[in-house]
């Protein structure tokens, strides 16, 4: 079976935006960031992922991969 895996990182490291930074923006605390940038989490809200791809500009497609 296969998984989706997070690139928060990736996008992060591509916008040049820190997580505290990121984390301002998006109203998450960077312990909750930094578990979504190392894989760590098992959901996502949208309002979330929408937060997130407002401030790094992006799709969600660009943070979420599914990989068989």
């Amino acid at each position: 079976m296969g998984q989706i895996i997070l690139r928060l990182d990736r996008v992060m490291a591509d916008r040049k935006i820190s997580l505290n930074e990121l984390s301002e923006k998006v109203g998450v605390s960077n312990v909750n960031l930094s578990k979504m940038k190392n894989g760590k989490i098992s959901a996502i809200r949208f309002s979330t992922l929408e937060a997130i791809c407002e401030a790094l500009d992006c799709q969600p497609g660009d943070i979420l991969e599914y990989e068989k």
